[in-house]
């Protein structure tokens, strides 16, 4: 009989398993804060240099640099020289969906708890750089994504490339093919830092909040980066989008 075998059968918890096993070290790996939240990174926004990457995540390069190649040892990560610049990038196919939706399985469930109130204002939207954030940013990038107008990540390149199917960008009020990106990227996945999923950056995700302001369905808020979702957002929004409610929480505000 072979070893992890039951009567010349498979066990079903062999850890040499060929699917068990590299699910296994998956799950070594993501265990690490600064692991996997440097995986969400190069997933969703596309390759960082090793210094933009330790940035971004608040280590140092050489800190970074030992985490790094455990990911390359598993082959997660791969690394490309350019000059002086190693230039780190995904390698698992899929590892993007993955990670996503780990991410929506942890809200979820934080999502269904009786004592969990509603999000606050900030988490609901608010403002990075120029664009979207928050449930709202998050929602504008899966309605996009879901419906065709936009490509996913896959954690090739940093910048995103439009779908087939614009009439989710119509609705939104954005007319991509007169959008004018001049020097800019015209899209770009940027990671949400509360809900580790991505939003819409890029001269489309400023066009898009762009939109919602002219229409006063969001109005900023002075001296602040939170948007208020108006009564007519709060109408209009959840018809939008997908998976989007515009109820807040007053004790959080």
């Amino acid at each position: 009989m072979k070893p992890g075998s039951v009567n010349g059968m498979p066990s079903w918890v062999d850890p040499q398993d060929r699917v068990l096993s590299p699910v296994l070290a998956l799950a070594r790996e993501l265990s690490d804060p600064i692991r996997l939240t440097a995986l969400q990174l190069l997933a969703a926004e596309g390759p960082h240099t090793l210094s933009q990457l330790a940035q971004a995540l608040g280590v140092s390069p050489s800190r970074l640099g030992n985490h790094l190649a455990r990911l390359r040892e598993q082959d997660l990560v791969a690394v490309e020289h350019t000059g002086r610049y190693a230039v780190y990038r995904v390698a698992a196919p899929g590892l993007g969906e993955v990670l996503s939706a780990l991410s929506r399985y942890a809200h979820a469930g934080l999502d269904v708890r009786p004592d969990r109130p509603p999000p606050s204002p900030s988490d609901l939207a608010h403002t990075c750089y120029d664009h979207a954030a928050g449930r709202l940013g998050i929602a504008v990038f899966g309605t996009l994504v879901a419906e065709g107008a936009l490509r996913p990540p896959d954690g090739r390149d940093d910048q995103l490339t439009l779908g087939p199917d614009r009439d989710a960008l119509t609705r939104l009020g954005v007319d991509a093919d007169a959008l004018d990106p001049g020097r800019r990227k015209l899209a770009v996945a940027c990671l949400d830092k509360v809900y580790r999923l991505p939003h819409l950056g890029g001269a489309l995700g400023k066009a898009v909040l762009d939109g919602f302001l002219e229409r006063r369905l969001v109005t900023r808020e002075p001296d602040s980066r939170v948007l208020t979702v108006t009564r007519k957002g709060r109408a209009a929004l959840p018809v939008l989008l997908r998976d989007f409610s515009a109820r807040v929480s007053p004790e959080r505000a």
